[in-house]
């Protein structure tokens, strides 16, 4: 008797056109995400596209945001794997309803709607909040640290900048008068063109320099020569913005008396700001900067968030501090603001964060609002109290945090936050931006984290469905 097997013949055409939801079990991630895309209101993608039906027809942005959204649930965000799953993986096949956009295709619209992408943390939010999985009872503030993508090897001063223009633009001389001898050549593009007084006005105007960098958003040039310009002129600016806050500390020296009516010391010791810009910029992503970790130094930033004790995720902001510091308010408004868009009219009631938050006057500030707020003035590590914080609101906070109410509290914090960043970077991989710029990453980051989101209410789903 012959042995039996199944029958294995790849030439039988198919008899029946396929049915996509034959493909998938019910209870697939593909078809909870297609489910979520169609209650998201995706305006901001249609609006940029053509009314009149003119040029060549474009992908349905429905489904471009499904694919984005279902690949980087499965950690997946190369374009490139995006492109080829959409022809092997039959999860992407279905989402994609069997058409191919090619790895061009998807990095421009992840780039042509890098708003648009950034407002889906909200939509995201808004249907957890449907679900009844955003409670503010008790909310964690924290920070991780993420790769850019640039290396700490691209960073260069004042001085190798000028050098490497200098340089390119004696090769496109060299290459021009081989091309065109003593001709001028007007038809080809244009060349390239050739302590706490005084450091805390520095330390502010510095501050304000990078907020409005911030707001302005510029977009990271795809091309090397740009990016020198525009990192000459980044570290020019700095320069110029130390020169005038120190031109103003020395005027406000010079009137003899404080703003509150008192007599200066003795004369601050003299300062002369340099004559060419210090300090390292990186030629790659100029935004980014040379940022602390546990583990030495990356280029990066540093991506916020603030969660729930249901791990939601209900703020995601990133900057370009190593420290913590000062980003406590701004993460509790960043976090009233979403939920207020959400549909969430509750007010947090307490705030737990490391000590590297700890800022008094943001603190107090917080707390005049109705939030409670707990965080250890001294940090885990340290053996004993910090030099000088001793007394006041430090006593006052270790008082509270030794109680069995503020201990049993401030234990939920590490298990609150810390498994969203250890899932996010190293079961799903995503611990690098793929895209260059402060703007570009903040649109990634808020991606990630409201595909962490929907995970989340897709799991709970599951586990209502079982019960």
């Amino acid at each position: 008797m012959p042995q039996n097997f199944l029958l294995c013949d790849r030439d039988q055409a198919l008899l029946l056109p396929p049915d996509l939801r034959d493909w998938l079990p019910e209870d697939h991630l593909a078809w909870f995400v297609l489910a979520v895309v169609e209650e998201m209101d995706l305006y901001a993608f249609y609006r940029p596209y053509r009314h009149d039906g003119h040029g060549r027809a474009a992908h349905d942005p429905q489904m471009m945001v499904a694919l984005l959204l279902y690949a980087y649930c499965k950690g997946q965000r190369s374009s490139r794997v995006i492109e080829r799953e959409c022809v092997e993986d039959v999860a992407y096949r279905v989402i994609a309803a069997n058409q191919r956009p090619d790895h061009t295709t998807i990095a421009r619209f992840r780039q042509r709607h890098e708003d648009a992408i950034a407002g889906l943390f909200g939509e995201a939010l808004a249907l957890c909040a449907e679900a009844g999985l955003v409670g503010v009872g008790v909310i964690a503030v924290d920070g991780t640290k993420v790769h850019a993508n640039a290396s700490q090897h691209s960073n260069r001063d004042y001085e190798q900048i000028a050098r490497e223009i200098l340089e390119q633009a004696a090769e496109i001389d060299e290459l021009e008068d081989e091309q065109f001898g003593q001709a001028r050549g007007d038809e080809l593009p244009a060349e390239l063109a050739t302590a706490q007084g005084r450091r805390g006005w520095l330390r502010e105007a510095k501050r304000r320099l990078d907020e409005e960098r911030a707001v302005e958003a510029r977009p990271i040039p795809r091309s090397r020569p740009e990016r020198l310009l525009q990192s000459k002129r980044r570290l020019e600016e700095d320069l110029a913005v130390e020169c005038a806050a120190n031109a103003a500390y020395e005027a406000y020296r010079a009137r003899g008396v404080m703003k509150d009516g008192r007599r200066f010391g003795g004369p601050p010791k003299p300062y002369q700001p340099p004559e060419t810009p210090a300090g390292k910029v990186n030629v790659t992503d100029p935004d980014s900067r040379n940022v602390k970790t546990p583990r030495g130094y990356m280029q990066g930033y540093n991506a916020q968030a603030v969660t729930n004790m249901r791990q939601i995720v209900i703020a995601a902001e990133i900057n370009v501090d190593s420290p913590d510091f000062g980003h406590l308010e701004p993460m509790i408004s960043a976090a009233e603001q979403e939920l207020g868009a959400a549909g969430v009219t509750l007010t947090p009631g307490v705030v737990l964060a490391d000590a590297g938050y700890w800022h008094q006057a943001q603190m107090e500030g917080i707390v005049s609002r109705g939030i409670q707020v707990l965080i250890p003035p001294d940090a885990g590590k340290r053996k004993g109290s910090r030099p000088g914080w001793d007394g006041g609101p430090y006593a006052f906070m270790r008082r509270v945090l030794e109680t069995e109410a503020g201990h049993a509290l401030y234990r939920k914090r590490q298990a609150t936050i810390e498994p969203i960043f250890a899932n996010t970077k190293f079961n799903r991989r995503i611990d690098r931006f793929q895209r260059r710029g402060r703007s570009a990453c903040r649109s990634e980051w808020r991606l990630i984290t409201a595909t962490h989101n929907l995970l989340k209410l897709h799991k709970h789903q599951q586990a209502l469905a079982t019960a």
